[in-house]
């Protein structure tokens, strides 16, 4: 099923003031209902290279995958669509290839990235995520934060030991708990939620998140949100005038429309047809 009628999609990556390369990576196939961001870590370079291997593996291998069969065909062995499978082992594998990268060339010692990946799929977004690369949605006005950050911060806030304020001039912000390619094996955190027409959602590195309140990143989307592209590049100029510490990037979605994925055996003739 073609999505490309169904999702309007607009990105924006920028090094920020401070850094002088660019270890963010994003990607999209709106036509797949896929997005990806990744922000990497390691020296010299070598966080881009984890961040750009994510990107590529997990949009190749997804798109090579679901022309087969798409996202919402039944698993036999498990009565359940095949989406949540098929984007967790591509993420495995993605950590498998940075790990390994990591391992045998001395230069990418270490290195590393976040993810959140986004599937648009049967009137439904699956998302997988590491580490403290977030996902938004501004639905009727109301601006939520969708994915929980896997980091040192946020397991203090967990535990009571302190306040989400507090956090918020805390000192230790970008120590994660879990991201790709560190270890050689990684548990992503997927859930699934229903989409519906005129959502709006925002993937984005904490070089977003970090500059700019999340009052002031809903405000933005509700004021520029006709225009994504305009609000992509709102963001990113927001987050560099209040210092730019880090690489930036963001991915807006916007849902125009509903996408049921075909059902029964009329469905799947037309599925097989397309």
């Amino acid at each position: 099923m073609d999505l490309t009628q169904v999702l309007e999609i607009a990105s924006c990556t920028d090094p920020g003031m401070v850094r002088s390369h660019n270890e963010d990576s994003v990607a999209s196939d709106a036509a797949l209902g896929l997005v990806v961001l990744a922000d990497g870590m390691g020296g010299y370079n070598a966080g881009e290279v984890a961040s750009g291997m994510a990107t590529s593996v997990i949009t190749t291998e997804v798109r090579q995958l679901f022309a087969k069969a798409p996202p919402y065909e039944i698993d036999p062995t498990t009565n359940l669509p095949i989406a949540p499978r098929i984007i967790r082992d591509q993420v495995l594998k993605a950590n498998t290839s940075i790990f390994q990268a990591a391992q045998s060339q001395p230069q990418y010692a270490g290195m590393g990235t976040t993810l959140v990946v986004a599937l648009f799929y049967d009137n439904h977004i699956l998302v997988a995520h590491l580490g403290d690369s977030r996902l938004y949605r501004l639905r009727a006005g109301a601006f939520t934060q969708v994915t929980r950050d896997h980091s040192l911060l946020q397991e203090q806030i967990d535990a009571g030991l302190i306040s989400p304020e507090q956090a918020k001039h805390a000192q230790h912000k970008n120590l994660v708990t879990r991201a790709l390619g560190i270890d050689p094996q990684v548990d992503p955190e997927i859930h699934e939620y229903t989409a519906t027409p005129g959502d709006l959602y925002l993937l984005c590195s904490d070089g977003l998140c970090d500059m700019v309140s999340d009052d002031d990143i809903g405000e933005t989307l509700r004021a520029f949100g006709s225009n994504l592209a305009l609000a992509a590049q709102q963001l990113v100029q927001m987050a560099n005038d209040n210092g730019g510490r880090d690489n930036v990037s963001v991915i807006l979605v916007r849902v125009l429309r509903e996408y049921p994925g075909p059902r029964g055996v009329m469905g799947k003739l037309f599925a097989w047809l397309k």
